[in-house]
């Protein structure tokens, strides 16, 4: 499809998504998007027309929501006349007529947002974005008035390294033209055959060793830019010549991988990697184990390591971080949306995670002991909303009261955790209950790290609680009973908030691999959204309606407390039965995998990823059509994405947070400032400040994780005297779940 800038706004949004990439608005004459919250937008196809009315701009976001679209954006005439030069070729390029060829546009998986300035003027020489940025394209208009080109055509396929490295390289090359030439830590491989490529007994050794501590490329897993990467080590890491390093590819790395590369194929990486520029110095990692002294800090223990070599036991892979939740994931339709609409509405400070949270925990509450799936699943579930302070945290447990005391049902509402009996006690009562309760956190804590057995019998009882939802649970036998009381399958939904910082300082191993984590969907907020004037108005009628309808269904012979009610059973589609049998041996493959790793952490969350999901189509169906539900593939496909989505970031923030003993608590916290820097490196006095450690202590700690293969200490040269600059190595996991079972819809 051709554009020009009279082409509709809806139109180019439309083709846009159609090929993959993500459109947002952006206001009339501007480059910048005002909207809160635009990098987390994923727009629905139905919902284009909201957003672009021929009155505005059009933007693409980049990296991950776009299929890792990436654009390398030329900021002064220097980048664009030598581009040619030095950036891989590919089919899009787009610009405006006062900038022509000026965005050049690459699929390129993993990337980074990486600025190059001028080291004199600090203005932009060349920035390659990805995830978190965007572009406005065509048929949009710049400030100036010019009307952006489309981005057509197709972008050229790159890995990260190699991209990377040649916008690196472009931005030396301005530098240099500008200003002469200078040492940087941007550097050509020296041409192949050249003499400083012969190395010694020792460097071969050390060579041999990192090749033997990286993990092996694995079809369909990344496996040509692992490959790469090796090549990388060998030819500009370690400074070896090309036949060479071809040698111990052969020999050492080759045979680990699966299929093995042909001779040919590997001499073609080999080739690539000697002949193309790289953002490190050349022999960096030949030269890292030099025992030196940099700006006053003794770096002789400090050796750059690839990963640790296998042992009998590998330690779980690195999990990727899928990010917030995407708006659309929190919509259901029926009670639980109306629900939802109600709470945006009319809270001070709308939050969709918030009231998607309280939305379901209610419907949760309202169905329990009165519907379950073919497979006896119930619908009590443990939900936690992370949001900063002051985020309107209270706002859908106050709906939440509004609605069931309005139907009778306020006297399954409870606020407290006090202690286990107490909630076994509640339970007994009224066998369906609702907790609804701020700063969970707080109790998690206790339970970690306190003695008081009190603690203690809270967790058993919310383990116990959940999985016997669907059965008979034997009370203790209290003094003076001659018989211990039962709660007929009891149904605890608990609704619990948090402050995302106080509730993964909670974590820790023990907490993670004792089921509660697992059972829990944990969603997060992200920024507070803009405040509106909370309005006072009548509960929906079709809310009261629903909820009265649940309060007075009686399910077999009847559904009073003490009573034995049986459940009506929520039928599945054939189609939705088949797509929950395919989910429940992709998460039975990952738990697989995770137990060969002995990962702990990971077989308890998979563990429990097909009941999660099970459970929440449930809730779907009860949710959509109350009177008449059926399980159908929408449900499914709805519970699933969610579950997979929750579970791969429930891992990735247990690898960033939970940890064994104080140390390993110290250890994570310095990764994640690591991680959190703006290029994924900390100067070290940087890092030694935000640590806020004595020296000591701090070299303590870095010289372990830089010997264990977690961080890598480099030097760079900056303000003419070398300094000291740590970033995160590599962590490459293996067999990792497919995403989200495209084929199977999941």
């Amino acid at each position: 499809m051709q554009h020009d800038h009279t082409t509709s706004l809806l139109d180019a949004a439309r083709w846009y998504r159609s090929r993959g990439y993500a459109p947002i608005p952006v206001p009339a004459g501007s480059k910048v998007p005002v909207l809160k919250g635009w990098t987390d937008l994923r727009l629905a196809e139905s919902d284009l027309h909201l957003h672009f009315d021929g009155t505005g701009n059009i933007g693409v976001l980049l990296g991950e929501p776009s299929g890792w679209l990436v654009d390398v954006d030329l900021d002064c005439e220097e980048a664009v006349a030598l581009a040619p030069a030095f950036l891989p070729p590919t089919g899009a390029k787009s610009g405006r007529p006062g900038k022509p060829a000026s965005h050049w546009w690459y699929i390129c998986e993993g990337a980074r947002t990486r600025k190059h300035q001028d080291p004199a003027s600090k203005k932009m020489i060349v920035e390659l974005r990805s995830t978190g940025a965007q572009t406005v394209v065509g048929p949009s208009m710049h400030p100036s008035g010019e009307p952006y080109d489309p981005l057509e055509g197709e972008p050229a396929v790159v890995d990260p390294e190699t991209l990377g490295a040649a916008v690196a390289a472009l931005a030396q090359a301005v530098t240099e033209q500008r200003h002469g030439r200078k040492e940087t830590i941007v550097s050509q491989s020296p041409a192949q055959g050249s003499d400083r490529f012969l190395a010694g007994e020792a460097v071969l050794r050390r060579a041999a060793a990192y090749l033997d501590s990286i993990p092996p490329a694995i079809s369909g897993s990344g496996g040509h830019g692992q490959t790469y990467t090796a090549a990388t080590a060998m030819v500009h890491g370690f400074g070896l010549d090309p036949e060479t390093a071809l040698g111990l590819l052969l020999d050492r790395y080759n045979p680990r991988c699966e299929p093995p590369w042909s001779e040919k194929e590997l001499r073609h990486k080999v080739s690539d990697a000697a002949s193309k520029p790289h953002d490190r110095p050349h022999g960096w990692l030949r030269d890292a184990e030099r025992p030196e002294n940099l700006g006053g800090v003794d770096l002789s223990h400090l050796v750059v390591r690839g990963r640790a070599p296998a042992t009998d036991a590998p330690s779980p892979p690195a999990p990727d971080d899928p990010g917030l939740l995407p708006p659309e994931a929190v919509r259901v339709p029926g009670f639980v949306g109306e629900v939802m609409d109600y709470c945006l509405a009319t809270a001070p400070y709308p939050s969709q995670t918030l009231a998607f949270c309280g939305a379901l925990a209610l419907q949760a509450f309202l169905a329990g002991r009165k519907v379950r799936d073919p497979g006896d699943n119930r619908t009590n579930m443990y939900l936690l909303g992370l949001a900063h302070s002051s985020s309107g945290k209270d706002w859908p447990r106050k709906i939440n009261a509004r609605v069931l005391h309005a139907v009778g049902l306020g006297t399954g509402l409870g606020d407290r955790l006090a202690s286990g009996e107490g909630v076994q006690d509640a339970l007994h009562g009224t066998p369906s209950m609702l907790f609804q309760t701020d700063e969970i956190d707080g109790l998690l804590q206790s339970i970690n790290r306190a003695r008081d057995a009190r603690f203690e019998s809270i967790m058993g009882t919310l383990l116990t609680m959940y999985s016997a939802s669907n059965s008979i649970f034997p009370m203790r036998r209290k003094a003076g009973q001659n018989e211990p009381g039962v709660i007929d399958q009891p149904c605890l939904v608990l609704f619990g908030t948090a402050i995302p910082n106080h509730y993964y300082a909670a974590l820790s191993e023990r907490m993670l691999t004792n089921g509660l984590f697992a059972r829990m969907l944990i969603l997060e907020s992200g920024p507070r959204g803009a405040g509106q004037e909370p309005t006072v108005s009548d509960l929906p009628e079709r809310v009261l309606a629903a909820a009265k309808w649940w309060s007075d269904l009686r399910p077999g012979p009847g559904n009073l407390a003490n009573s034995h009610p049986t459940p009506r059973v929520v039928p599945h589609t054939d189609e939705a039965r088949a797509l929950l049998v395919e989910l429940r041996r992709a998460a039975e493959q990952a738990y697989g995998e995770a137990e060969g790793r002995r990962d702990a952490v990971a077989t308890t969350v998979w563990g429990r990823a097909s009941e999660q999901t099970r459970k929440l189509a449930l809730i779907y169906a009860v949710s959509e059509n109350h009177e008449q539900p059926v399980i159908g593939v929408k449900a499914v496909r709805w519970a699933s994405r969610l579950v997979m989505h929750q579970t791969r970031r429930m891992l990735f923030m247990a690898a960033n947070h939970a940890a064994e003993t104080p140390f390993d608590e110290l250890a994570l916290r310095a990764m994640r400032k690591i991680r959190e820097a703006p290029d994924g490196a900390l100067p070290h006095s940087v890092l030694l400040k935000r640590m806020k450690m004595d020296s000591r202590s701090f070299h303590d700690l870095i010289d372990t994780l830089v010997q264990r293969g977690d961080v890598l200490a480099e030097s760079a040269a900056t303000a003419g005297r070398s300094a000291l600059i740590y970033r995160l190595a590599e962590k490459y996991g293996e067999g990792r779940v497919k995403e989200e079972g495209a084929e199977c819809g999941l």
